[in-house]
């Protein structure tokens, strides 16, 4: 919060910098986006060898990526809950449970995207 009031391209420069920070965080300590990252690097050359057509490509490539700003999101939580106490409240492990739901449903997102535009 020390840049907050930062102004124009020095703000733009530190806002670049802490989302690095928080990319490199998250391939660090979770498991799961460094998986969809893999998905992802996959499916980038799928979707040009798949399809011709520009828009089932952003399509398919878009549902991946929207995992990934899922996990993104989910891991942010995660680490909010752990920061704020170890033992078990409810409330924690419902914010958690929400955030799992919240990935579980854009990778069902993508798959029915893929499988709908490929098959």
């Amino acid at each position: 919060m020390a840049f907050y009031s930062e102004k124009g391209l020095k703000r733009f420069v530190n806002a670049f910098r802490f989302s690095f920070a928080g990319f490199k965080a998250t391939w660090t300590h979770e498991e799961a986006f460094r998986q969809e990252v893999m998905v992802f690097m996959l499916a980038i050359p799928a979707v040009f060898l798949l399809t011709g057509n520009n828009i089932e490509r952003v399509l398919l490539i878009a549902s991946v990526v929207l995992v990934m700003l899922v996990e993104l999101l989910n891991s942010a939580i995660e680490a909010v809950v752990d920061r704020v106490g170890e033992e078990y409240h409810e409330l924690s492990g419902r914010a958690k449970d929400i955030g799992s739901a919240a990935v579980m449903l854009s990778i069902m997102l993508a798959i029915a995207t893929w499988l709908l535009i490929l098959v």
